[in-house]
């Protein structure tokens, strides 16, 4: 996308607040007119009230110089108040509309990209933006405005003085343009760093029980200093380019007022020109220097919002999740678990090898299948195809007979839950995080039903605000059986008819694992439960046990059965 298209899309976000916008660039234009009349001004305070010492010039000057300035001071607030008014709209818009992208973008792209990456989108991208979308076009509007009003009275007083400022204004426009090239490159380089930067630090926070037992320290400095001396030199160059651009422009700007001076002089002394004239053309021209240079410095500002504008519009206009893979999709209002793999392959992107290749499976509603295998065996990764966090080809996976494409995202989520091996809580209270979004309107008494049947019933009342106690970041404040047993009251709470259980038990004591296997009994009831195993001793009970073992199915039956067979599931047993 070319720079008019960004910036025009860029502004297009500010179409909700237009009437704020409209004040506030009409103040912008009050304001930039009041440099030329200041000029002007010059010229009857000293040919009138100095020269020809005329009594009422000399009373009306002074008054219209306060009544200017107390215009450019109103005007200069209402610009500034209602820029900032619109710009903090427009950076709200566009971070909601970027997270609005990141809950429903495709697992894939989180597999892709970094969460220090995406941060540094929301965060730092954003605010470059609001630099280019307001605080550029106040320069822009304002400084252009005064530029022209400020030539138009050059022109008035000696068109042929005014015709040699014309003069540099080619070199400028290329001057420019070379430059903004160079910005728009190394700006994309600076978010690129930035997001780099960001993912160190959150890798490091994240981990810092493991940065700190392992002595990790020096490790992290070195690499958080080398992403930070990426930032570092790639602002360094901005300011170089941006830096010399302004450099020229300002050298170009000297050379021709000491022409202008000098020729001015040369008339003032032939009496081709007042001295009121003479000053108030000398003022003009001073009064060009600033702006000029400012419109010169925001090609900097610019480039950098473009390239921030471009970074965000590249992730908002990614594919979300279809909300129906397929147009004759189905509404089933509740499944009864029937499920059916059928000559299922699966490739990760990127990937050569099959994740999972030729798994025909039939699964009955209500039964308890448990999978095992050695790590990389394929297991989470058929598991993570029922909720259809990754795409697969029609007719391979099918729910209560229907193809899983052919089922609304929201509908087939719906009727799953999900106990994950990490368990995912939110800094939140206890109650929140049982009642989590879409069941957020479920009563109190069904919160408690749920966390008595998961037997978490007992450490919450001895929390000091029970149910409304705050759990910290990521549930830092619980143990890990405790954390295990509210993801299994929420997934009670939702009472979905397809349960997956990717058990962490393995990483609990043993009491911890007694009261999560107790929970998960209760929660198995009446659904179809796929378990991910880990310890083979907790699912000896499974209606069938699959191994699994390279991306496919080499055993399936039950607990004695498989031992019988004395093949891979009995050496993973005994193992």
């Amino acid at each position: 996308m070319n720079s008019k298209a960004l910036y025009l899309r860029l502004l297009s976000y500010l179409i909700p607040y237009w009437h704020i916008f409209v004040l506030a660039i009409l103040a912008i234009v009050i304001m930039a007119i009041t440099d030329p009349i200041l000029a002007a001004l010059i010229q009857p305070l000293l040919d009138g009230g100095f020269v020809e010492q005329d009594p009422e010039m000399i009373k009306l000057i002074p008054l219209l110089l306060m009544g200017l300035f107390l215009v450019k001071g109103i005007a200069m607030l209402a610009s500034s108040v209602g820029m900032t008014w619109v710009a903090s709209h427009l950076v709200m818009d566009l971070r909601a509309a970027m997270f609005d992208k990141l809950l429903n973008l495709p697992t894939t792209e989180f597999d892709q990209t970094s969460s220090g990456v995406l941060l540094s989108k929301v965060t730092y991208d954003v605010s470059r933006v609001m630099a280019a979308a307001t605080d550029a076009l106040v320069i822009i509007v304002r400084d252009s405005l005064a530029v022209l009003g400020l030539l138009a009275w050059m022109f008035y007083l000696n068109w042929m003085l005014s015709l040699i400022v014309f003069s540099i204004v080619p070199f400028i426009v290329i001057i420019v343009y070379v430059i903004s090239k160079h910005l728009r490159k190394i700006n994309l380089n600076i978010q690129d760093a930035m997001g780099a930067m960001t993912r160190v630090l959150e890798e490091a926070i994240t981990g810092h029980k493991l940065v700190k037992i392992f002595g990790g320290q020096t490790y992290e400095q070195k690499r958080f200093q080398a992403t930070s001396e990426q930032v570092r030199y790639f602002e360094v160059k901005t300011k170089l380019f941006s830096g010399f651009s302004v450099f020229l422009v300002q050298m170009l700007t000297a050379i021709v007022l000491g022409i202008i001076i000098y020729i001015a002089a040369l008339q003032s002394a032939s009496d081709n020109i007042t001295v009121g004239g003479f000053v108030s053309l000398f003022t003009a021209m001073g009064m060009l220097f600033s702006p000029i240079k400012r419109l010169t410095k925001v090609n900097d500002q610019l480039q950098q919002g473009l390239a921030a504008a471009q970074s965000i519009f590249k992730l908002i206009d990614q594919d979300s999740e279809p909300t129906a893979t397929q147009s004759n999709s189905q509404i089933i209002p509740r499944f009864s678990g029937q499920i059916h793999f059928q000559n299922l392959n699966f490739f990760y992107a990127a990937q050569t090898n099959p994740a999972l290749q030729n798994i025909s499976l039939n699964i009955q509603a209500g039964e308890t299948i448990a999978f095992v295998g050695i790590s990389g065996s394929g297991k989470t990764s058929l598991a993570n195809l029922l909720p259809h966090f990754y795409s697969i080809a029609n007719e391979q996976l099918l729910i209560d007979n229907i193809d899983i494409n052919h089922i609304p995202l929201n509908v087939l989520r719906t009727n799953i839950a999900l106990v994950s091996q990490e368990v995912i809580l939110f800094n939140d209270t206890v109650a929140a995080n049982i009642a989590y979004g879409e069941m957020e309107n479920k009563s109190h008494e069904e919160i408690i039903t749920a966390a008595r049947a998961a037997y978490a019933i007992e450490f919450i009342e001895q929390m000091p605000n029970g149910f409304d106690t705050i759990i910290g970041e990521r549930g830092v404040k619980l143990s890990g059986g405790q954390r295990q047993r509210l993801a299994i009251a929420r997934a009670l709470l939702k009472n979905a008819p397809i349960l997956i259980f990717d058990e962490a038990t393995s990483a609990l004591d043993t009491e911890s694992e007694s009261q999560v296997q107790q929970s998960l009994q209760k929660l198995k009831l009446g659904r179809t439960t796929i378990i991910i195993a880990h310890r083979l001793s907790t699912i000896v009970n499974a209606d069938r046990i699959v191994v699994m073992e390279k991306g496919q199915i080499i055993e399936v039956g039950n607990h004695e059965q498989l031992l019988a067979n004395n093949n891979v599931y009995a050496r993973l047993y005994q193992t």
